[in-house]
C-alpha cells in the first residue's frame, strides 16, 4: 500500500494525482497483458525499442531534436551516444535470463524465478533526452515491465518524438497500437514537478537520473526506488603515466557531448614533476590553461551570482570563452579550457561539477598526495561516482586497488576514457548505463551500473534439503585458539 501525500514532503495536487492514476491504471492493463510472455517475446519487445532509437535517420532526428530543444551538447555527438549505448545495452541483454527460472541451485535446494515489478517510474534528465529514457525503457520492457517517463519539461519533445518510434516499432512486431501506448508512457506536458512527484507515489519502482532533487524526492516518496548520485569525476595522472595518451583520453572523454555525462572529468591531479608536460599536450589538443585574470573572468561568466549558470551548461568551449571575455587567439578554436586550482567548496567553485567543457587542474606531491586532493574533491561534491587514474600499465595494478580500498568511489577507472569507460563499454566489463550508482557515499541504496536487474522481483523456490548443523569447535575453532574461549 502506498504512503498517503500528506505524510510526505512532495509537490502534488488532487488534479496531478487524479491525471496520473489514469495513466497507470492504463500501465497496469498493458503490463498484464504482457505478463506471461516468453523470454523470445521479452527479447523481441527490447529489440523493437532498441531498433527505435537506432534507425539512422530516427537517430539522426532525435539528436537534432534533443540540441534544438535543450540547448546542450551537440548532434553528432548525441547520435554517437545513442547509437553505442543502446547498442551497447542491447549486447548485454542479450543473453540475460528475464522469464521464468534464470538459476538453480540444486545442493541447496533453490531455485529462482525473474519476475515483473509492475509499472516502472523513469525518471529522465535533460541532458540525455532520447539515450537515457530509451535504456530505461528496454530494460523495463526487456522485464516484462509497463513504463511510464518522467521526461526534464526541456526534453519533453524528444521523448515525446521517441515514444512515437517505440509505439510503431511495436506495432511492427504484432501488438496492438492500443497495448503499445499503453505499455510505453509519458507524463503529459507541460510537464511539472506535481506530475512527477505523483507518478513516483503511484508506480511501482522509480529508477531516478538526473537532478539530485529528484532523486531525493525518490526516495522520499514511499515507493521503492534506485536514484543516482552526483557526478564530479577527477582522475589521476601519474607521474609514470603516458602524457600524451592520458591528455588524448581526457581531451575524449571531456570533450564529447560538451561535457553533459556524469562521468565527465571535471578535474585532474597531475604529479607535480610532470605537471607542466601535461599541460603542453592539453595545449596541442585545444586546451589551453588560463592565466591568473582570464579564470577570474571565466568564474564570474560561469557563476554570475555564486550558481552555476544555465546559459553555459553543456556549451562549446570556444563559445564559453567568448562569453567570459575571454580573447586570446588559442581560445577561438578552444575545445576545451583549463584553469588552475589548489582550494576545495564553494568558495572554490571550479572544484565542483560544471557540466561544460572546462577542466580544473591540481599539483600532487605524490602519490598518497593526489589521492588526498580526490578525497577533498569528494568531500566537497562526487563522492561515491568513480576516479580515472592514468599510469604506465606495469604499476596500474597495485594503484588501482590502493584507491579502490580508500577513496570513496564505486568505480577506479584505469587508462581509459572516463566518460566512455564508467558507463561501460566494449573495451572493459561494466555493463553498459546511463544511470551510474554511487553507493552510500554518494546517497544511493547501489553502486554498480544501473541494468535490468534493477527491473525485476526474484521469486525463490526453496526446497528442504539434507542439512548440517556445524558443532562449535567447526565455527570458533580458530578464534577460540587466538583468545580462549
Amino acid at each position: 500500500m502506498q504512503t498517503s501525500p500528506a505524510q510526505l514532503p512532495l509537490r502534488t495536487d488532487p488534479e496531478s494525482m487524479e491525471q496520473v492514476a489514469a495513466l497507470v491504471q492504463r500501465a497496469r492493463r498493458a503490463q498484464e497483458a504482457i505478463n506471461d510472455y516468453t523470454q523470445a517475446q521479452a527479447d523481441d519487445l527490447a529489440l523493437a525499442c532498441g531498433w527505435a532509437i537506432m534507425e539512422p535517420d530516427r537517430n539522426r532526428t532525435l539528436a537534432e531534436t534533443a540540441v534544438q530543444d535543450t540547448g546542450l551538447g551537440n548532434v553528432a555527438d548525441k547520435i554517437t551516444k545513442n547509437h553505442r549505448k543502446t547498442l551497447g545495452l542491447l549486447r548485454d541483454l542479450q543473453h540475460a535470463r528475464t522469464v521464468g527460472v534464470v538459476a538453480e541451485y540444486p545442493d541447496l535446494g533453490l531455485v529462482e524465478f525473474a519476475r515483473p515489478v509492475g509499472v516502472v517510474a523513469a525518471i529522465t534528465p535533460s541532458t540525455n533526452p532520447g539515450a537515457t529514457p530509451a535504456n530505461k525503457i528496454i530494460n523495463a520492457l526487456k522485464c516484462r515491465n509497463a513504463v511510464i517517463v518522467a521526461p526534464s519539461p526541456k526534453g519533453a519533445g524528444t521523448c515525446r518524438m521517441l515514444l512515437g518510434y517505440i509505439h510503431t516499432e511495436l506495432e511492427r512486431i504484432g501488438m496492438e497500437r492500443e497495448l503499445a501506448e499503453g505499455l510505453v508512457q509519458m507524463l503529459p506536458t507541460p510537464v511539472s514537478k506535481a506530475l512527477t512527484h505523483a507518478l513516483m507515489m503511484q508506480a511501482d519502482l522509480i529508477v531516478a537520473t538526473g537532478s539530485q532533487a529528484n532523486v531525493r524526492a525518490a526516495y522520499l516518496s514511499g515507493t521503492p526506488a534506485f536514484g543516482v548520485g552526483a557526478g564530479n569525476v577527477a582522475s589521476i595522472v601519474d607521474a609514470t603515466a603516458d602524457l600524451a595518451a592520458a591528455a588524448e583520453r581526457i581531451m575524449l572523454s571531456k570533450t564529447f557531448d560538451n561535457a553533459t555525462s556524469c562521468s565527465s572529468e571535471n578535474s585532474v591531479v597531475v604529479d607535480d614533476a610532470v605537471a607542466d608536460g601535461l599541460i603542453a599536450e592539453f595545449a596541442k589538443l585545444g586546451a589551453p590553461l588560463l592565466a591568473p585574470d582570464e579564470k577570474s573572468s571565466l568564474q564570474s561568466a560561469m557563476w554570475p551570482d555564486g550558481r552555476l549558470s544555465g546559459a553555459l551548461t553543456a556549451k562549446a568551449a570556444d563559445h564559453i570563452a567568448a562569453a567570459a571575455g575571454l580573447t586570446r587567439p588559442e581560445m577561438s578554436a578552444a575545445r576545451t579550457l583549463v584553469v588552475e586550482e589548489s582550494g576545495f567548496g564553494p568558495e572554490h567553485p571550479f572544484s565542483g561539477e560544471k557540466l561544460s567543457p572546462v577542466l580544473t587542474l591540481y599539483r600532487s606531491r605524490d602519490r598518497e598526495h593526489a589521492a588526498q586532493i580526490v578525497a577533498s574533491i569528494y568531500a566537497y561534491q562526487g563522492a561515491g561516482h568513480s576516479v580515472g587514474l592514468h599510469i604506465d600499465p606495469a604499476e596500474a595494478d597495485g594503484q588501482a586497488r590502493r584507491l579502490a580500498e580508500t577513496l570513496p568511489v564505486a568505480r577506479v577507472i584505469v587508462n581509459q576514457p572516463h566518460t566512455f569507460a564508467t558507463g561501460g563499454s566494449f573495451e572493459n566489463g561494466l555493463p553498459f548505463s546511463l544511470s551510474m550508482g554511487c553507493g552510500t557515499w554518494g546517497g544511493n541504496n547501489f553502486s554498480a551500473n544501473m541494468d535490468y536487474r534493477q527491473y525485476l522481483n526474484t521469486t525463490r523456490v526453496v526446497f528442504p534439503t539434507a542439512g548440517e548443523v556445524p558443532s562449535e569447535a567447526q565455527i570458533f575453532g580458530a578464534f577460540f585458539d587466538r583468545y580462549g574461549r
